[in-house]
């Protein structure tokens, strides 16, 4: 550690910048009004002439199926989603039932609004990596039209000489598709209903009728079983019928979902799908978690928003392929800005938070989905961070300690990147802290969707070097890279 003087920190910004890109389109349902008045489209589609129709599926064929996968797939999905709606008895051509589904789709640009919020990790796959460098996996907050937020990947290369080269991006966009038979386990669901403050007797009989373990399917049957059963099953606003419907938002609100192996990684996006997650996923924090057994696995502490209140939540994936959603309970599982150590610490998970917009914290769970106790380590102190402190990902683990890069936010609510460290045994005790940042927005960097802001969700080590991804003025996405060494000397 420095002896409390400040040290210039000699940070290198790399020339690499990911910006927004409105071409990259996601297909979307489109709803465009009540059930009345989709029933008044799909009238006016069904008299179309014939010959038209055919005319009309070729036009809109040749102008979206490039920038789609499997157009008419999505296009007879969609017309199935509203059958109910169809007239009577009527038999449909399959080429008026594709011109039907086209007109209840729509194209969202992904990441037309900004492409911030960045989290490196190390990829799974290092096979053919030239010797001294490292492939990884970026994650990126996606912002569009609404400010609907969204996750999408880049993969790129650390090379020795520390260039950083990222693939150019897929342009087929998809959403995964939502596993069916997602597996719950009986015990976990039950704790996680009870922290949530759900325990009576109707949830019991419900968990009653599945067993140790139950699918989505089986659970919807059994609450209609116990409604059914229920005094209160035939009235508007019946205790049960509260109950069941908190008890399927618990369910919808942890799932597993699928992409398929041929789509490159930066095709797959992961959208707001839930009802918690409404207005966005926001500032996923991704870390490569070693397991007991000595294996990797990735989590990300997300923030889900449904456009009044922001809830924290967990992704875990092996594989970037197949994604579980999980929910976070316990009395500190809230707010902003959790992160996860990548290790168990002294046998416990270990997470860094911030509760309470201002300070930074410690908690520890036996259990990743539950969080039910805290311990202040930082309060803001210096200039710079006045307003207030949180992280900028997962700790990174060190020889030194725990190293922690901060963000903190000080006069005209300029955010800077600073550092902190934590003793690797006993994390609660803080060795060292930067008095001054590591950076500041320079003049090129302020003027963005958010002005005044450099900020980063999960920066990597490598070779000794710190390689820092950060979101400029929450518009586009800088790397950055500084010596370890230089980091610790001038902490105090």
């Amino acid at each position: 550690m420095g002896n409390g003087t400040a040290l210039a920190i000699p940070l290198k910004r790399s020339k690499t910048v990911l910006r927004p890109d409105p071409s990259r389109v996601l297909l979307r349902r489109f709803d465009p009004g009540n059930a009345q008045r989709m029933r008044g489209i799909i009238d006016r589609v069904m008299a179309i002439p014939d010959p038209t129709v055919g005319l009309l599926l070729e036009q809109v064929t040749a102008d979206f199926s490039q920038r789609h996968l499997y157009l008419w797939l999505r296009f007879l999905n969609r017309f199935e989603q509203l059958r109910e709606l169809m007239p009577a008895n009527v038999v449909i051509s399959e080429q008026r039932r594709l011109l039907i589904g086209s007109y209840f789709l729509s194209e969202y640009s992904l990441e037309s609004a900004a492409l911030f919020s960045p989290s490196m990790v190390e990829h799974p796959d290092q096979t053919g990596v030239p010797a001294g460098a490292v492939r990884f996996i970026i994650s990126l907050r996606a912002t569009g039209e609404g400010h609907i937020s969204s996750i999408t990947f880049r993969c790129g290369i650390i090379h020795r000489d520390l260039r950083i080269e990222v693939d150019p991006a897929g342009s087929l966009l998809t959403e995964p598709r939502q596993i069916a038979h997602t597996i719950y386990e009986g015990p976990l669901f039950q704790r996680k209903l009870w922290e949530l403050g759900l325990e009576s007797g109707f949830a019991g009989r419900v968990l009653e009728r599945l067993g140790n373990s139950f699918t989505q399917a089986a659970l919807r049957d059994a609450l209609a079983a116990e409604l059914e059963n229920s005094d209160q099953a035939h009235g508007e606003a019946g205790d049960d019928q509260i109950l069941a419907r908190s008890i399927w938002m618990l369910a919808r609100s942890n799932y597993e979902v699928q992409f398929e192996p041929e789509q490159d990684l930066s095709e797959r996006i992961i959208f707001p799908s839930t009802p918690s997650q409404r207005n966005g996923i926001e500032d996923a924090r991704f870390v490569r978690f070693q397991q007991d057994n000595g294996e990797h696995v990735y989590f990300a502490t997300f923030t889900a928003y449904d456009g009044r209140v922001i809830v924290p939540e967990l992704l875990e994936t092996s594989d970037f392929l197949r994604f579980r959603f999980i929910s976070l309970n316990g009395s500190e599982a809230e707010n902003k800005g959790m992160a996860l150590f990548p290790r168990k610490v002294n046998g416990k998970y270990a997470m860094i938070s911030r509760q309470d917009n201002e300070n930074i914290f410690l908690m520890r769970s036996d259990n990743p989905h539950f969080w039910n106790e805290r311990q202040l380590l930082l309060k803001p102190e210096f200039p710079w961070e006045l307003v207030q402190i949180g992280n900028c990902g997962s700790p990174i683990e060190t020889k030194a300690g725990w190293l922690v890069l901060s963000h903190g936010v000080g006069p005209m609510r300029q955010y800077c990147i600073g550092a902190f460290l934590l003793d690797l045994e006993e994390p609660s005790k803080v060795l060292g802290r930067l008095r001054e940042p590591i950076m500041t927005p320079e003049p090129s960097e302020r003027e963005g969707y958010v002005p005044n802001v450099v900020y980063s969700c999960g920066a990597m080590l490598h070779q000794g070097q710190l390689i820092i991804p950060y979101g400029l003025a929450d518009l586009a996405t800088g790397f950055a890279s500084v010596a370890l060494d230089y980091v610790l000397a001038a902490m105090s």
